[in-house]
């Protein structure tokens, strides 16, 4: 069943030698004007054998920094640093998209630079409470933006890609799941608009295509890809019409013709086959939680052409050839996960005989 995995495929006009992606993780350690360091490049590069690297989210903008110490990609400082980043894994043979993620109103004024009210479709606070410096602290309600700021907000995306291909990446992701700006505007609970981007399932889906609409016409199609988590309740999200609303999304997004299509797995069997079936470019599946033989015979089914691992990458930076040749696994240590240094982020072993 593994041997699906090492088929060779195409994503977009990305020729990748097998199925094994590394998935966005979000490891809190760029610089605090959010620029990638050389620490950065040593650890996307250790894992530059995955088939394609999907990088942690990085804001388009400055109002889409959400936590602490989170890349962006919308100055000259982070596209130096995303080429330090690029550099690096494409001399170790690597692939690497970066990830576009605007958190919308998951934020704090304390983590970023500019330190303002967070923006969000709707004046609606999210539960729960946010990592900051000084602590945890409650999220204050974000500020609805206007049209004309949703229009310019899809213009960031546009930007930020051009600026991601000026940085040497392969390709851009839209984040488009787990409960941030895009999704807000996909969702009830976190949408209550009454303009052309709320309101009705074509409304709500607009934000998202109009996004990828731009950022494919900037830097092609076969560069772009996005990302959704149907049904995913992360981030105090409550999506009330899903069977309706991501086959719309997924109708709309057909005609791009994007690179791939991401999605977060849910546990809704019967909505993936569906979305599936309308996606007629590659799918990108990450099936969270399951092992790799598991994700394998999502690819020998036909329910996915490439899968993503997340945590198994993180802790692994030679995955692929302990994949490969039944070596064990090393174990993640969440406690490093977000944040720190080499600890817990370059010093995870390679496997030795």
């Amino acid at each position: 069943m593994l041997n699906a995995l090492w088929n060779p495929t195409t994503v977009g006009k990305i020729a990748l030698p097998h199925r094994l992606a590394m998935a966005p993780l979000t490891r809190n350690r760029s610089t605090p004007n959010g620029a990638p360091t050389e620490l950065n490049a040593e650890y996307y590069a250790q894992r530059a054998s995955h088939a394609l690297i999907i990088t942690e989210g990085t804001q388009p903008n400055a109002d889409g920094q959400g936590y602490l110490l989170t890349p962006g990609i919308h100055s000259e400082e982070h596209i130096a640093g995303w080429r330090k980043v690029t550099d690096a894994v494409h001399k170790a043979d690597g692939r690497i998209i970066i990830q576009l993620m605007h958190t919308g109103r998951m934020s704090h004024p304390d983590n970023t630079p500019h330190h303002r009210q967070p923006v969000a479709p709707s004046a609606v606070q999210p539960a729960g409470e946010m990592f900051t410096a000084s602590g945890l602290q409650e999220m204050p309600v974000p500020r609805e933006l206007s049209t004309e700021e949703v229009v310019a907000t899809v213009d960031d995306y546009r930007r930020a890609a051009a600026a991601a291909i000026a940085a040497g990446a392969d390709g851009v992701e839209i984040h488009s799941a787990n409960g941030y700006l895009p999704h807000q505007f996909l969702a009830t609970n976190t949408n209550q608009r009454t303009d052309q981007y709320g309101g009705s399932i074509e409304n709500r889906i607009r934000f998202a295509v109009e996004a990828a609409t731009v950022v494919s016409d900037e830097i092609g199609a076969s560069r772009t890809g996005i990302r959704i988590s149907p049904g995913n309740p992360y981030n105090d999200i409550a999506e009330s019409d899903t069977h309706e609303l991501y086959p719309a999304l997924v109708r709309a997004l057909a005609p791009l013709n994007l690179a791939y299509l991401h999605i977060l797995h849910g546990g809704d069997d019967e909505l993936l086959y569906t979305l599936r079936k309308l996606w007629p470019n590659t799918l990108v599946l990450n099936r969270a939680g399951t092992d790799i033989a598991t994700r394998a015979k999502d690819i020998e089914d036909g329910l996915a052409d490439v899968v993503t691992v997340g945590t198994m990458a993180l802790a692994n930076p030679d995955l692929v050839e302990r994949v490969r040749t039944g070596a064990p696994l090393n174990t993640p240590d969440p406690d490093t996960f977000y944040g720190g240094g080499e600890a817990g982020y370059t010093d995870y072993p390679t496997h030795t005989a």
